[in-house]
């Protein structure tokens, strides 16, 4: 059976992040991937983790803590964009667009403020590094989202970028698919 869509996200960045590595969850959420994260760049590591959620920032820190990770975390309840302040390279970048699982659908990700988050988060991109972005399309703000996403992508120069989009073709209801974003040596 083919792997799906986060599956393949989590192990082209397994392939990339090493221990001491830093990384950043661009789109915290439950702290799924901030743990996954966490758990790559091991204790000498540090991830840097955006939600505009409390919720999101009180459910991530309860599973970091659970997990003994917390102290390699820094999270900020800031917009993703907020990455732009950040100068240290990062070997790997997580979005996950869309709403907060179990939270408020009316508070989603937005085309702009996600396209400002990518070109942020690819300055800080060290050679060979990843960003991957989750595209959950199936509500109202999810459709002007993907295009914009999309349209970014697809005009990365081909020398400085890889960029790899994994979908499920047959699939209804909008599924979610993945772009991975691949800064070259």
């Amino acid at each position: 059976m083919f792997p799906n869509v986060l599956e393949v996200a989590r192990r082209l960045i397994a392939e990339r992040v090493t221990a001491g590595d830093r990384a950043i969850d661009a789109t915290m959420g439950n702290g799924n991937d901030t743990l996954f994260l966490a758990q790559l760049v091991g204790r000498e590591g540090t991830v840097t983790a955006y939600d505009i959620q409390p919720q999101a920032i009180e459910r991530t820190k309860e599973r970091l803590e659970r997990e003994g990770v917390l102290e390699r975390v820094r999270i900020f309840l800031a917009s993703h964009e907020e990455m732009s302040k950040l100068s240290e390279p990062v070997g790997a970048i997580m979005f996950n667009l869309g709403y907060l699982p179990g939270g408020n659908k009316d508070i989603t990700t937005q085309a702009e403020s996600t396209l400002r988050a990518i070109e942020a988060g690819l300055s800080l991109l060290r050679p060979g590094g990843i960003m991957t972005i989750m595209i959950y399309w199936g509500h109202p703000a999810g459709q002007v989202e993907k295009d914009a996403v999309e349209q970014y992508c697809r005009q990365l120069n081909q020398s400085e970028y890889l960029v790899l989009k994994y979908q499920y073709l047959n699939q209804q209801n909008q599924a979610p698919f993945l772009l991975a974003v691949e800064r070259r040596s």
